[in-house]
């Protein structure tokens, strides 16, 4: 067995330096392109944008109260529902899956009026609007919606509810 000569441990030992710096410089050309932090970011935060919302109940459904509360979720607060009860998390609450989900966004709710009218400011963003109206027929929603813009209207109405159950 011979022993490497002088030549190949050099040529191995600029190799491996090599390969070393490689991978530094192929990770700092990948680091200088993701996006700026917003906590670092000199700019101003996107404003709130200025959501109105209105309730159009059918016209069978007239004299029902309209001051319904209104949710806004940044996330399927029934699919999360559905996740955390599906696959049981040891020592976790709900609450605190909920909140892992939201990526430390808030919900923002609002409250009709008797009109079924409401202002409600919301960041932008991808959005879950409930709401639920109780009657003869009971209504409720779970939209999707992109907040973009200062202003905004957003309408509830029978055709695009999610569920409606008959009330005995």
């Amino acid at each position: 067995m011979t022993t490497p000569g002088i030549i190949f441990r050099l040529a191995t030992l600029v190799l491996q330096a090599a390969l070393v710096l490689g991978l530094f410089s192929a990770g700092w050309l990948i680091y200088r392109r993701l996006p700026a932090h917003v906590a670092n970011s000199t700019e101003e935060p996107a404003s709130d944008a200025l959501i109105q919302l209105i309730m159009r109940p059918s016209p069978q459904m007239a004299g029902v109260a309209l001051d319904v509360p209104v949710e806004f979720y940044p996330v399927d607060i029934v699919a999360v529902h559905h996740e955390y009860f599906t696959e049981r998390r040891a020592g976790k609450r709900f609450d605190d899956f909920l909140t892992e989900r939201m990526n430390g966004r808030r919900p923002v709710t609002a409250r009709l009026d008797q009109s079924g009218r409401a202002l409600v400011a919301v960041s932008p963003g991808n959005w879950w609007v409930h709401a639920a109206l109780a009657g003869e027929e009971d209504l409720e929603w779970r939209l999707p919606v992109s907040i973009a813009g200062s202003k905004q209207t957003i309408e509830l109405t029978p055709q695009n509810a999610y569920t409606r159950t008959k009330s005995f």
